[in-house]
C-alpha cells in the first residue's frame, strides 16, 4: 500500500507540475502572433481554466462509470491519443494560426488543437486519482493530495521564469515537456491496470453514507473560487498592462493564487477567519480607494507588493471557506472539484473575455473587489452583527469607489473604447500655453499628446521631439532627398509631423481601434503633407508578407515604437526581427528603437542584437521641455552606415557610455529564446 500511495502521489505531483509548466510555454509561443499583448495571457488563462473544468468533468464522468473495463479502456485510449498527438506535432506547431478572426478565436483554436487533449488529461489527474486511491484503500477522500497537486503547480511556476526561461530555448522546453508527459502517461497506465473492480452499488449501506451537502454550500463551492479567479485575472491584467506582458509578471499572481490553495487544503488549521477578514477588509478598502484616484500612481515595487498581498488574502479567504464547506460524502468529491473549477473558469472568463466586451473602460479590479466583499457578507453572516455591518459597509464603500472610478474616467476622457488589446482613453485638458491638450492612453501608459495652441499643432511632443533620437534620425538620415519611413506603432501619429510633401510614411498598427482615434481626435496625420499608408495587424507578420508578396520596402528609417504595457513586445527585439528589418532597409538605413522604460533596461540587449547584426548602435537620451510637451526620451539608433554617427549633432547627442560596455554577459534574444529577468529593474518609480 505505501508503494501504491507513492505512485499515486508522484503521478499527481508530476501531472500538476507539467500542467503549470506548459501554461507559460504555450502562451509565450502565442505572444508574437498577437503582438505581445498582455491580453494574450489572460485569454490563455481563460482557456486553461475552461479546460481544467472539462478535465474535472471528465474525472467526474469516469468515476461515475461502474464498468471497470469500460472505464479503463476509455482512459487508456485517451492517454495514448494524447501521447501520439505530442509525438506527431511536438505540442505546438511552428506556425500558430495567424489571427484571421477575433484574437480569442485564434488563441482558443490554436491551444485546443495543440495542447488541448494533454492539458485536459493533466487537469483530470488530481480529482480522478484521489477517488481511485480512496476506492483502492478505503477510508475517506485524501484531500491532502490536492495540496500536493498545487505544490507541483507552484513549483512549476517558480521554476519557469527563474530556471527554464533563462536557460532553455522554446524548442528544448517543448521536447523536455513532451518527455515528461510520456512518463506521466506510463504512470497513469500503471495505476489504471492496478484498479480493483468497483463495489456493487447495493453493497453500501444507506446508514453509512453521509448526508449530501446543502444547496447553499454547493453554491459557495462555485462562487468563492469564482471571486478568487476574478481577483487573479484582474490583478494579473493590472500588472501586465501597466508594466510588461512577460511570464515573470504572469507567474507572480498565479503563484500566490496556488499558494492559497495549498494553505487552504493542506494546512486548514492555519486559517484564522477573524484575522484574515480584518486584513482583507483593510486591503480592499485601501486599494479600492487607490484605484479610484486615476491621477495618482504608486511606485511599482510597492504597487506589486500591495496587489499581491490583497490577492493572497482574498484567495486564502475564498479557498479556505470553500474547503471548510467540502462534502463529507465521497460520492460528491468530484462534484466539489467540478464546481470549484467551474467557479475558476467563470471568474477568468468574466475578466478576460466578457468585461472587455461589456465595458468601455477597465473596471476589472473594482468589480472583483466588490464581488469579494459581497461574498464575505454571505460567508460571515452567521458570525453576528459586527461582521455583517463591517462587510456590508465595505461592499457599499467598494461600490462607491467603482462609481468614483467611472466618474473620474468620464470627467477626464472625451473618448473611452476597449477591445482585446486594452482600454484606449483620450484625455482633454488645458496645455502649457493655455490652449487645449489631448493625450492618448492605453491603460495608464501614454501613447502620444498633441498641443492645440496656435502654432503648436504640428509640434512633435512627448518622446518624439526634435532633439530626441527619432527626431535626429529623421533630420540627418537622408540629406535633402525624399524619405521613406516606417513606424511600428501608430499611437497619435506624432511622427507624421516630420513628413514633407515628397516623403512616404507607413504606419504598422495591430490594434484596430487606434487608427480611427489618431485620425479623428488628433490632427498629426491629416496635417502632414507626406504620403501616409497603413498596415493593419502585427508588424512582423505584415513585413514578412510584404517581403513575400512584393519586394523589400527600402525604408530609410524604421522606428520601432510599439508598446505592450510599458515595453516593446519581445518578438520585435530578436535576431530574426532585426534580420527582417534589415531586408526592408535601404543601404545605410537606420533602425530607431524607442526604449524609454521604467522597469526594463533594454539597452544592453539591443546592443547585443546590434553586434549580432554587425551594425553600429548609439544611445540617445533627450531632455524634457515642458513648454513644448517634450518628455525625457531614450532611443537607440542602429545603422550599417560608417559615417552616420560622425555628423556633429549626432556625435554630440549620443551617450558617452559605449553600448558595448553595458552588459556583455547577456544572451542575445531569438524567436526561440528570450528572458526578461536579467534586464528587469523594479526599483524605479
Amino acid at each position: 500500500m505505501p508503494a501504491s500511495r507513492l505512485l499515486y502521489g508522484t503521478t499527481i505531483f508530476l501531472g500538476a507540475f507539467l500542467l503549470f509548466l506548459v501554461e507559460p510555454m504555450a502562451a509565450k509561443q502565442l505572444l508574437p502572433v498577437l503582438g505581445g499583448s498582455s491580453a494574450v495571457w489572460l485569454t490563455c488563462l481563460v482557456f486553461f481554466q475552461v479546460t481544467l473544468l472539462l478535465g474535472y468533468l471528465y474525472a467526474h464522468w469516469i468515476t461515475r462509470c461502474q464498468a471497470t473495463t469500460w472505464r479503463r479502456h476509455v482512459y487508456l485510449v485517451t492517454l495514448a491519443a494524447a501521447a501520439v498527438l505530442l509525438i506527431a506535432q511536438r505540442f505546438v506547431p511552428t506556425e500558430p494560426a495567424q489571427g484571421v478572426g477575433h484574437p480569442f478565436t485564434t488563441i482558443f483554436s490554436t491551444l485546443a488543437f495543440t495542447i488541448g487533449l494533454p492539458f485536459l488529461l493533466l487537469s483530470a489527474t488530481s480529482p480522478l486519482l484521489q477517488v481511485w486511491l480512496q476506492r483502492t484503500r478505503g477510508g475517506t477522500i485524501p484531500y491532502r493530495l490536492f495540496a500536493l497537486s498545487n505544490f507541483g503547480s507552484l513549483l512549476a511556476l517558480i521554476v519557469y521564469p527563474f530556471v527554464v526561461e533563462p536557460h532553455l530555448t522554446l524548442k528544448l522546453q517543448r521536447s523536455l515537456w513532451s518527455f515528461g508527459f510520456l512518463l506521466y502517461a506510463v504512470f497513469c497506465a500503471t495505476i489504471t491496470r492496478q484498479l480493483p473492480a468497483p463495489a456493487p452499488a447495493d453493497t453500501v449501506e444507506e446508514s453509512q453514507t453521509p448526508a449530501p451537502a446543502p444547496a447553499r454550500a454547493k453554491w459557495l463551492w462555485f462562487l468563492l473560487p469564482m471571486a478568487a479567479a476574478m481577483q487573479l485575472s484582474a490583478v494579473t491584467s493590472h500588472l501586465t498592462v501597466n508594466i510588461a506582458a512577460i511570464p515573470l509578471l504572469w507567474m507572480l499572481p498565479l503563484a500566490i493564487y496556488l499558494l492559497t490553495f495549498i494553505l487552504a487544503f493542506e494546512f486548514p488549521a492555519l486559517y484564522r477567519r477573524g484575522i484574515v477578514v480584518r486584513l482583507l477588509v483593510v486591503m480592499l478598502a485601501s486599494l479600492g480607494y487607490a484605484i479610484s484616484k486615476t491621477d495618482v500612481s504608486l511606485p511599482i515595487g510597492i504597487a506589486i507588493l500591495f496587489f499581491l498581498a490583497e490577492c493572497f488574502l482574498a484567495g486564502l479567504f475564498c479557498h479556505a471557506e470553500a474547503y471548510a464547506l467540502r462534502p463529507e460524502n465521497p460520492t460528491e468529491t468530484t462534484l466539489f472539484y467540478l464546481l470549484v473549477a467551474a467557479g475558476g473558469a467563470a471568474g477568468t472568463f468574466f475578466i478576460g473575455i466578457a468585461s472587455p466586451m461589456i465595458f468601455s473602460a477597465n473596471y476589472d479590479l473594482a468589480i472583483s473587489f466588490f464581488v469579494t466583499a459581497a461574498l464575505a457578507i454571505v460567508v460571515t453572516w452567521s458570525d453576528g452583527w459586527p461582521q455583517r455591518l463591517l462587510w456590508s459597509t465595505a461592499a457599499a464603500l467598494l461600490l462607491f469607489f467603482a462609481i468614483m472610478l467611472h466618474t473620474a474616467y468620464a470627467r477626464e476622457a472625451i473618448l473611452e473604447v476597449r477591445n482585446f488589446y486594452g482600454t484606449l482613453r483620450v484625455k482633454q485638458m488645458v496645455g502649457p500655453h493655455g490652449g487645449t491638450e489631448r493625450m492618448l492612453l492605453n491603460g495608464t501608459i501614454q501613447h502620444g499628446t498633441q498641443l492645440f495652441a496656435p502654432g503648436l499643432t504640428r509640434t512633435p511632443t512627448t518622446y518624439y521631439a526634435d532633439n530626441s533620437g527619432i527626431g535626429l534620425a529623421l533630420h540627418h538620415c537622408c540629406e535633402s532627398r525624399p524619405r521613406n519611413i516606417a513606424v511600428i506603432g501608430l499611437g497619435t501619429g506624432t511622427i507624421a509631423t516630420y513628413g514633407t510633401a515628397s516623403d512616404h510614411i507607413r504606419f504598422y498598427e495591430i490594434n484596430p481601434l487606434v487608427r480611427p482615434v489618431a485620425q479623428n481626435l488628433f490632427t498629426y496625420l491629416r496635417d502632414s503633407p507626406a504620403q501616409i499608408t497603413f498596415a493593419d495587424g502585427d508588424a512582423r507578420t505584415s513585413l514578412t508578407r510584404e517581403l513575400t508578396q512584393e519586394s523589400p520596402q527600402n525604408f530609410d528609417v524604421i522606428a520601432i515604437d510599439a508598446f505592450s504595457g510599458d515595453a516593446i513586445p519581445l518578438h520585435l527585439l530578436t535576431i530574426e526581427a532585426i534580420a527582417l528589418y534589415k531586408r526592408h532597409l535601404a543601404p545605410n538605413g537606420i533602425l530607431a528603437f524607442h526604449v524609454s522604460n521604467q522597469y526594463l533596461n533594454l539597452a544592453p540587449e539591443i546592443a547585443q542584437l546590434a553586434r549580432a547584426a554587425d551594425m553600429q548602435a548609439k544611445l540617445i537620451e533627450s531632455q524634457p521641455d515642458d513648454s513644448l510637451g517634450a518628455y525625457r526620451a531614450t532611443w537607440i539608433l542602429l545603422t550599417s552606415s560608417p559615417t552616420f554617427f560622425d555628423q556633429p549633432e549626432l556625435a554630440a547627442a549620443a551617450s558617452a557610455v559605449p553600448l558595448d560596455s553595458l552588459d556583455a554577459r547577456l544572451r542575445v534574444w531569438t524567436d526561440d529564446y528570450s528572458s526578461i529577468l536579467p534586464i528587469l529593474q523594479l526599483s524605479h518609480h
